[in-house]
């Protein structure tokens, strides 16, 4: 059986308790403009017109904006698909992170192995995923100018990735990891340093193999915890058939129980983040390859609880794709438009609402996105951080460049963002998984 031929039961229902799961057979799959110049004169971006639709990294300066809509997409194939992963090398002399005027980088700690998701504990602390050392760091800030001092929260683990404080609030008891195939969590208070004791394991199984990212997030009231789940394949072609409960947001309850569908046809919803004006959960997603330099887009986007978002059969809405031509057509008209697309192939990874005080206003409550960058395009783009323009908590459908110069004249790149957070003290915080470092931004223009 095909998988396109095991969708029979096309709704967004409740999971089997986890102890079923294995008869449990549904599954839900529910050239640059001038304005770019014009924006670097100012001391700080302000909401012009667009000015790039599909671009590179040779087209990427701080303010530099872009919208894209359902409207403007290609059709498939338009490009050849191409194979051009990055050359990594190191952070040649004197090149920096190119950020708008009045802002400043530094390096906030380095010699990280695969550094990746970061979150800032209730007492300022920056809890770190070191994926690739299978570790938790702690992170912590100290005079001035001067790089973090770093400590081992835990080892061990099975490429962690999501990380999560518990209860909601100034005085947490637990510290929720997503790994690879399950949720831990470890007993935590606050100025911890290193684990009191040993995880206990909340949620036993969640699909192995293909994306690898679990991202975890508490609801704004606490009952509610979501795992962020990608798809196995590409666009569950034959061979990689089984995509049980995958390309989904799964939620549960804080113990690990109650599993059911929040929303589903994600293709890899990498980070989650809760808009703090209006409770909306939001992700960043990596859309599928194989269609062309310019299709289909990733995205950011606030999520509907029990929507459908196409993967794998179709994309950004109603577009088809063409290896499910004709299958389930009675879900086109289900598919939700996702709020902010995002240049093809860019890899958005995790996302942060900033919340601080430190940045002027026009950033307060906008979203910061880390975007890895490209390998399944001729022209790399990505590589860089971009500020996705809200008003009043809800999208404009517009984002911009806020951190760039990641990748050299020739191609080559020296920093793949990854994780992005918001210190204490209102700095913004950027991991970067090439040469395994966290950038600290700081403001100190004139407001």
């Amino acid at each position: 059986m095909t998988y396109s031929q095991s969708q029979q039961q096309i709704a967004p229902l409740p999971l089997k308790g986890r102890e079923g799961r294995g008869v449990d057979t549904r599954r839900f799959l529910g050239n640059a403009l001038t304005a770019a110049t014009i924006l670097l004169l100012f001391t700080l971006p302000t909401r012009a017109e667009d000015s790039v639709l599909f671009g590179d990294y040779t087209k990427d300066a701080p303010g530099v904006r872009h919208r894209i809509t359902a409207t403007d997409l290609p059709p498939p194939y338009a490009s050849r698909s191409s194979s051009n992963g990055p050359d990594i090398v190191p952070q040649p002399a004197g090149a920096m992170p190119q950020l708008p005027p009045g802002f400043t980088a530094e390096i906030f700690a380095s010699r990280l192995e695969q550094p990746r998701l970061l979150r800032t504990a209730p007492n300022g602390d920056i809890f770190l995923a070191e994926t690739g050392a299978g570790a938790i760091k702690v992170l912590r800030a100290g005079a001035p100018g001067q790089p973090a001092t770093v400590a081992t929260f835990a080892t061990g683990l099975d490429i962690p990735f999501g990380l999560a404080f518990y209860p909601l609030g100034d005085n947490p008891q637990f510290l929720y990891v997503g790994t690879i195939g399950a949720v831990l969590r470890f007993p935590y208070r606050n100025g911890d340093t290193r684990a009191s004791g040993k995880p206990e394991t909340i949620i036993p199984e969640l699909p192995e193999g293909g994306h690898s990212t679990r991202d975890v997030l508490f609801s704004a009231d606490g009952k509610r915890l979501f795992v962020s789940v990608g798809s196995r394949s590409n666009v569950a072609d034959s061979a990689f058939a089984d995509e049980a409960n995958r390309a989904d947001i799964l939620v549960f309850s804080p113990e690990g129980k109650s599993e059911t569908r929040f929303a589903a046809g994600i293709r890899n919803p990498v980070g989650l983040a809760l808009h703090p004006l209006t409770n909306d959960l939001w992700t960043a997603v990596n859309e599928r390859d194989g269609l062309g330099d310019d299709l289909p887009p990733d995205y950011v986007t606030s999520v509907r609880e029990g929507g459908f978002y196409g993967w794998p059969w179709y994309y950004i809405g109603g577009h088809q794709d063409p290896r499910h031509k004709g299958e389930h057509p009675e879900l086109k008209d289900r598919v939700v438009v996702p709020d902010v697309l995002i240049q093809p192939h860019s890899a958005p990874l995790q996302l942060a609402v900033y919340n601080g005080t430190q940045f002027p206003e026009a950033y307060r409550n906008d979203i910061f996105v880390a975007l890895h960058g490209s390998w399944n395009r001729a022209r790399r783009t990505g590589y860089k951080v971009v500020r996705v323009l809200l008003k009043d908590g809800k999208p404009t459908g517009a984002y911009e460049d806020f951190m760039t110069g990641l990748v050299t004249p020739d191609g080559n790149v020296w920093a793949r963002p990854v994780g992005v957070g918001v210190a204490k003290d209102g700095s913004l915080l950027v991991s970067e998984d090439a040469n395994g470092t966290i950038w600290r931004i700081t403001y100190t223009g004139t407001r």
